[in-house]
């Protein structure tokens, strides 16, 4: 079976975005791009929330920038097939497709196909699926700032989660990727 792989970029106090909702300190360097362009490799689908979907869009149209390492993860990311959950979304664009079945049922199936692991993405998403047992690994990229308050990364869970680490990574730019894996 396929993993799922809840992969995300947190400051060092464990914010996803700043207070006024932006994602600006998550700003890679190339090595680090380059890291994130060989890692979306490593996936054929996402799984993802409305808005996380929504900001990923850039990327439908960012193999028409300048930058080749930009080009270079736009292309990998336009052939990755999508599964959108969203309660107000009528349709989306792309290899997406809104998800038609409950959270459990559609990661159930994507699991049982052939193929590469998993990606699942957005907040509260996530943390559902993290809450049911879904998850069977964290990609975590720690960037090195203090945000002081805005949205946390995990919400709070009914029971400890435990987890073994099983990467971690380093960069010149002060960020440190860890990955861990589920203990069942």
């Amino acid at each position: 079976m396929r993993d799922i792989v809840y992969s995300f970029q947190v400051s060092l106090d464990g914010y996803i975005e700043d207070a006024s909702g932006s994602i600006a300190f998550a700003s890679p360097d190339e090595a680090l791009h380059q890291y994130f362009n060989d890692y979306e490799k490593t996936f054929d689908t996402h799984v993802y929330g409305r808005r996380l979907y929504e900001m990923m869009q850039y990327w439908e149209t960012a193999d028409q920038e300048d930058e080749p390492i930009i080009v270079e993860y736009a292309k990998t990311w336009q052939k990755l097939d999508k599964i959108v959950f969203s309660r107000t979304l009528e349709s989306v664009s792309g290899n997406a497709r809104l998800a038609t079945q409950s959270l459990v049922e559609e990661l159930q199936a994507l699991k049982a196909l052939p193929g590469k692991q998993i990606a699942i993405g957005g907040a509260t998403l996530a943390a559902e699926a993290v809450k049911l047992g879904l998850v069977d690994r964290y990609h975590v990229v720690i960037y090195p700032v203090l945000l002081g308050n805005g949205r946390k990364m995990f919400s709070v869970f009914d029971q400890p989660q435990q987890l073994r680490i099983i990467k971690t990574e380093r960069f010149e730019s002060g960020c440190i990727i860890l990955e861990y894996e589920r203990l069942n």
